[in-house]
């Protein structure tokens, strides 16, 4: 009798632990489907090359270890957590310029660009401007920062605060100026 009793209570407590421990990976799964899976990139890219073109003749060529999509929200946007290179052409033969940055993120509504952390844009001319954090803003053409910023040409190197320009560096205004500037005599 005492066997009996045993069985029933092993089977009653195999019974409800079985329940417990699937209505625990039920909550588990729903729980990573909610949160995490929103949050996935929906497309994952590493080592591209991508080369924009316009009538035949190279714009730009861009270059990132890793791309990282999210179609899913509200605001699309696309991630360079690695680093991103382009090499603008213009339509030329050689480079006209080259931007750099270890981190990159664009927003596709926007269309606006983050470049951070060791950010770098050579033009045509050789000047070079150096930043922690640039933004470019492709329907205005034109990049900003309210962080420090160099500039280094042939002749001198300006550095200031707040900087404004359109993305070729030509018209460029740095609002809080440091160092010697030079004025050519005409």
């Amino acid at each position: 009798m005492k066997e009996c009793l045993f069985r029933n209570k092993a089977s009653a407590f195999t019974l409800l632990a079985v329940i417990l421990l699937t209505a625990s990976c039920e909550t588990k799964v729903e729980t990573i489907r909610n949160s995490d899976i929103l949050t996935l990139p929906s497309m994952t890219n590493r080592d591209i090359t991508t080369v924009y073109a316009d009538s035949g003749k190279v714009q730009l060529i861009m270059r990132a270890p890793l791309i990282e999509t999210y179609s899913s929200g509200e605001s699309p946007y696309s991630e360079f957590r690695e680093g991103i290179l382009v090499v603008f052409f213009e339509g030329k033969t050689d480079s006209a310029g080259y931007a750099t940055a270890r981190y990159a993120k664009y927003l596709d509504k926007k269309k606006l660009w983050e470049l951070r952390d060791s950010v770098i844009i050579v033009n045509g001319s050789a000047d070079r401007l150096e930043t922690e954090q640039l933004f470019w803003d492709q329907e205005k053409d034109l990049v900003y920062t309210e962080r420090f910023v160099k500039i280094i040409s042939e002749d001198q190197t300006i550095m200031g605060t707040g900087f404004e320009s359109d993305i070729k560096l030509n018209k460029r205004k740095i609002k809080n100026p440091t160092g010697p500037i030079y004025l050519k005599e005409e």
